[in-house]
């Protein structure tokens, strides 16, 4: 085993030590928002809680919060929206991605310089936000259906799936076409296994976006049975919890309730997918 010298292991300390710090940063607010979700109405509005929930000047749990927001009606119908309009809205979207992708990572495709040209002036230069928002409006994109199509293309995510066709040996698709390989065989039995990595990471993409989209839903979906889940927090949060009753726990302890129960699914997620991540972003970098 080589040994360090002393530079070595002064630069390896401050390295760990940098990055246990900025990892506590990062992990804090999850920590902060579980405690004060978990404290009682005192605690909560007094903005005592730092790292444990307290009940009545004690470390303890106050669940009654979190029951709250368990029986909400409205936050399960959003909860459901947002899984709709995730997982149909990122299956519409690599659809798209998959196959936009396969056919411009072909250099037999005509124009085919000319498509993927295009595809990339769509990253530089756009109508805006006015005209992207009465384009939508008068494509009655007002629902959750029309939400789904109305925002299932990007560019960015055509490329770095592109590019990671394009690191499939040729070699091997020329041995399938000789084999009698049809196009749809291809992509599906060569093209898809083979691009694993770029494929997971694009579709993490996709529904992290789709989970976490609030911009465009606040703006086409007006109505509350289509209101996705940061939409209906962001309504219920602005009016300070007007119209329910919150005689037995804080404003702060419903609020970060909310908030802890709406991201469990993407701290479970999020972690099983972070492996593809480092190989399908290496992909992204661009490739004529």
């Amino acid at each position: 085993m080589k040994r360090l010298d002393k530079s070595e292991i002064i630069f390896k300390v401050f390295a760990y030590v940098l990055l246990t710090l900025f990892a506590l940063m990062c992990f804090y607010p999850l920590i902060y928002c579980l405690a004060v979700a978990l404290s009682d109405k005192a605690a909560g509005d007094s903005g005592t809680v730092v790292l444990w929930p307290i009940v009545n000047g004690h470390i303890g749990i106050d669940l009654k919060a979190v029951k709250f927001v368990l029986n909400d009606k409205l936050f399960w119908l959003a909860y459901c929206n947002t899984l709709f309009l995730t997982f149909y809205g990122t299956l519409v979207s690599m659809l798209i991605a998959i196959t936009g992708a396969y056919a411009l990572s072909k250099a037999r495709l005509m124009w085919g310089r000319g498509f993927n040209f295009l595809l990339t002036f769509t990253m530089w230069f756009n109508a805006g936000l006015i005209a992207t928002y009465q384009n939508f409006r008068d494509l009655k994109i007002d629902n959750k259906y029309g939400f789904i199509f109305g925002l299932g293309f990007n560019a960015f995510n055509i490329i770095l799936l592109r590019n990671g066709f394009k690191g499939v040996p040729s070699e091997i698709e020329e041995a399938a076409t000789i084999d009698g390989a049809t196009e749809f065989q291809l992509l599906t039995k060569i093209y898809i296994p083979m691009s694993k990595s770029s494929i997971a990471t694009v579709t993490m993409f996709y529904a992290l976006s789709r989970w976490n989209g609030y911009y465009w839903a606040s703006l086409l979906l007006a109505k509350t049975e289509d209101k996705p889940l940061q939409v209906y927090m962001r309504d219920l949060m602005t009016d300070d919890g007007t119209g329910t009753d919150l005689a037995d726990y804080s404003t702060n302890s419903w609020k970060f309730a909310m908030i802890v129960c709406s991201i469990i699914p993407i701290l479970i997620l999020y972690p099983q997918m972070q492996k593809y991540f480092a190989a399908g972003v290496n992909l992204g970098g661009v490739k004529e």
